[in-house]
């Protein structure tokens, strides 16, 4: 996967997490998941975004750490969401998936960055 793809699936995973939380119901425990998760998961993408103008490679490894932070938060949010059982969609399923893939990607990317 070559960066830029990686900057294109961050920002369109943030867009579609917040198409799929205008469905979901308008109430007190639903309003405070919407919030958490809306932070979240464009914070991924604006993070890794931050992180290709890195000042240093710690610099970059870090804005990546943090885009890792937020997608594993995402994730826990949409398992939250799935948990509940009152939202059965395939949207709810891809976004799950999506999150779990973003999470090894920017592990990895941690990982094999050096210093």
């Amino acid at each position: 996967m070559r960066e830029n793809d990686l900057l294109k699936r961050t920002f369109t995973f943030g867009v579609d997490c917040i198409k799929f939380l205008r469905k979901l119901p308008n109430n007190q425990e639903y309003y405070v998941l919407k919030n958490q998760l809306i932070k979240s998961c464009t914070s991924t993408g604006a993070n890794y975004e931050e992180s290709q103008a890195g000042s240093s490679k710690a610099d970059f490894k870090n804005k990546v750490r943090i885009a890792l932070r937020e997608a594993r938060e995402s994730n826990y949010w949409l398992r939250i969401i799935k948990a509940l059982e009152d939202i059965r969609s395939e949207e709810l399923d891809r976004l799950l998936n999506e999150s779990e893939e973003l999470k090894k990607i920017l592990g990895s990317i941690v990982n094999n960055t050096k210093e």
